[in-house]
């Protein structure tokens, strides 16, 4: 293990142990940075023993990801963050996005809760026959909660977008560091993962066009539903 490394030790759930991953960032110098759970979970940095309360730490191998330096100073950038959140910001999602700059947990997954929550095709058939079938004093009520999904769908997607552009400049300057330090390699693989989070940030950004597309859909049936 080394400075820069995802490292994750096995924690107890309800009595049993090693039933799920903590994951953390190393710092090098005896320290990790991960999300503390105390009373209130926070991303801290602590000892090596308060992050593995015990257990056995190891190294959670990622074949492409930021050099050491940028894996830190990003984990550093979240301290006394308080966001945490099982679904979408737990400590495997922290640990991941520092290294890899994707927000992910592959323990989700591996339990069947990686949730594809917006479907904005099947979204707007909803809406438009919501428009077309139903009366217009019940209709108002069900556009009205189209109305908030949509808003939840738009507060989940723009931080991804914004996150997805600052990718792009980090990938680009992870290659220009390894070209300076003739790691051809290493530069090949960072503009591969340019690319990538690139066109991840193009998606995103039609899905939020979509959804203003949407936003702007309901408030002409809200207003032919009250007209009605």
């Amino acid at each position: 293990m080394a400075r820069g490394d995802q490292i994750y030790a096995m924690r107890e759930l309800m009595g049993l142990t090693g039933l799920y991953e903590h994951h953390g960032i190393d710092c090098g110098d005896g320290t990790v940075i991960h999300y503390r759970k105390t009373e209130v979970a926070v991303v801290a940095r602590t000892d090596y023993r308060t992050f593995s309360q015990g257990m056995p730490v190891y190294t959670q191998y990622q074949p492409v990801s930021f050099i050491a330096d940028v894996v830190v100073e990003r984990a550093e950038s979240r301290l006394g963050e308080r966001r945490y959140d099982l679904l979408s910001n737990n400590c495997e999602h922290f640990a991941m996005w520092c290294k890899t700059g994707r927000s992910e947990s592959a323990q989700l997954t591996d339990f069947g809760l990686h949730l594809d929550r917006f479907r904005i095709p099947e979204l707007r058939r909803t809406i438009n026959q919501v428009a077309q079938d139903t009366a217009p004093e019940d209709s108002l009520a069900l556009m009205q909660a189209a109305m908030g999904n949509i808003a939840i769908a738009r507060q989940a997607i723009t931080p991804q977008y914004e996150q997805a552009q600052q990718e792009t400049e980090t990938w680009h300057r992870v290659a220009q560091l390894a070209v300076k330090q003739g790691r051809d390699d290493l530069a090949r693989a960072a503009l591969h993962r340019k690319v990538a989070v690139k066109q991840q940030a193009t998606k995103l950004q039609t899905q939020l066009s979509q959804l203003l597309d949407l936003q702007a859909t309901l408030k002409t049936n809200q207003s032919l539903a009250a007209q009605g």
